[in-house]
């Protein structure tokens, strides 16, 4: 053992250099660490809105195609005549109404829609999550008498052009009607509702 006197100054940096070193490595490890639990931008990207555009362009019977969060979502301009024969076969329906939660408040009317002649649903049958055919002429063999519809190949399920399930199929639900809501007169914007009442 030294008889050599002790620097308690030289000590104390040492101590506060280290502790200091000591820390920022930790941080160092901790904050990548901790970033790790963030979705990544691909997981962020899956649930994101989805713009679609063109509306103005879009003719009657006319439908566009896009994937929000996975799943497909048509934007279908329906005619004066498909919107005429809506209640036409209202007694043929499951729920002629849209009383269960398939859609929001705003889509809650006898169109399911904000504006009647769009409408905008999430391209999946409510059976067993099939992708239906859009049948924008006539239902022809699968439901006599409706001018225009969706029709699920798996199954059977129709659907008239409101969304809405006809009885005697296999799908429970009517088609599910996906926030939205419109940016202007040309672009909606799939994945919010903000600015709805």
């Amino acid at each position: 053992m030294s008889n050599a006197p002790v620097d308690k100054g030289r000590r104390r940096f040492l101590t506060v250099a280290t502790s200091v070193v000591g820390g920022a490595g930790a941080v160092g490890v901790a904050v990548p660490f901790i970033a790790s639990w963030n979705p990544s931008l691909r997981a962020k990207n899956a649930g994101a809105p989805v713009e679609v555009t063109g509306l103005s362009k879009l003719e009657d019977g006319g439908i566009i195609r896009v994937e929000w969060r996975g799943q497909p979502v048509w934007v279908v301009r329906r005619s004066p005549e498909m919107l005429e024969a809506l209640p036409e076969h209202d007694d043929r329906l499951r729920d002629p109404k849209s009383e269960e939660p398939q859609q929001p408040e705003y889509a809650t009317n006898e169109y399911r829609s904000i504006k009647k002649e769009i409408f905008v649903a999430v391209g999946i049958c409510t059976h067993l999550g099939c992708s239906p055919q859009y049948l924008p002429e006539e239902m022809g063999d699968h439901v006599n008498g409706v001018q225009a519809g969706f029709f699920c190949p798996c199954h059977g399920s129709t659907y008239d052009i409101a969304g809405r399930v006809f009885e005697g199929v296999p799908a429970p639900l009517n088609l599910v009607v996906p926030p939205h809501y419109y940016v202007d007169d040309n672009t909606i914007l799939v994945g919010e509702d903000k600015g709805q009442a």
